[in-house]
């Protein structure tokens, strides 16, 4: 059902650059699939969307709750992947306090969809956007897919029952 290996794509992020001035300091930098999962151990969770309320109150609070869990296990990363821009991921992130789960945009969804994860969630006014779904990934390959049950086109609404922190938690730990 799902890629052996993570989908190779060029994400579009904004970056930090200190040398430019006013309020938005940021640039554009384009990063490749290769270099967030070459030669690393990740957990990738991806979502529905920045700001709706089950991302908000639970799904990405709970993987920063327990993101040095997640690192004294020796993953080397913690991944928050959403149909959203850039732009739209970065205030998200601040207005949750967001300090240590890197937020990975996927503007066009072409890792959702490479994924096999991309769905249509029209009814909802949201276009098309990715299911809810957490990964292992080690050295771009896919050792373990937690996706939440009835993976469907215009859901009412996808709960986090599977691809929480707990559940990828207890997955790492049962492997040590």
């Amino acid at each position: 059902m799902y890629p052996k290996r993570v989908p190779e794509v060029v994400f579009h992020t904004r970056v930090r650059n200190d040398a430019l001035a006013g309020p938005n300091p940021f640039e554009w930098r384009q990063v490749s699939s290769r270099e967030i999962f070459a030669n690393r151990r990740v957990v990738l969770f991806a979502l529905p969307g920045a700001f709706t309320p089950a991302c908000s109150e639970s799904h990405l609070p709970g993987f920063e709750a327990h993101y040095d869990d997640f690192m004294a296990l020796g993953i080397d990363d913690v991944v928050c992947l959403a149909v959203n821009d850039a732009f739209v991921l970065h205030q998200w992130a601040r207005h949750l306090g967001i300090e240590k789960v890197s937020m990975l945009p996927d503007g066009n969804g072409d890792f959702s969809m490479g994924m096999g994860m991309l769905v249509n969630r029209t009814n909802q006014g949201m276009g098309s956007r990715s299911w809810r779904y957490s990964m292992y990934v080690q050295n771009g390959e896919i050792r373990k897919v937690f996706a939440e049950p009835d993976f469907q086109d215009n859901p009412t609404g996808v709960p986090v029952q599977v691809s929480d922190a707990d559940t990828m938690l207890a997955y790492l730990r049962s492997r040590q």
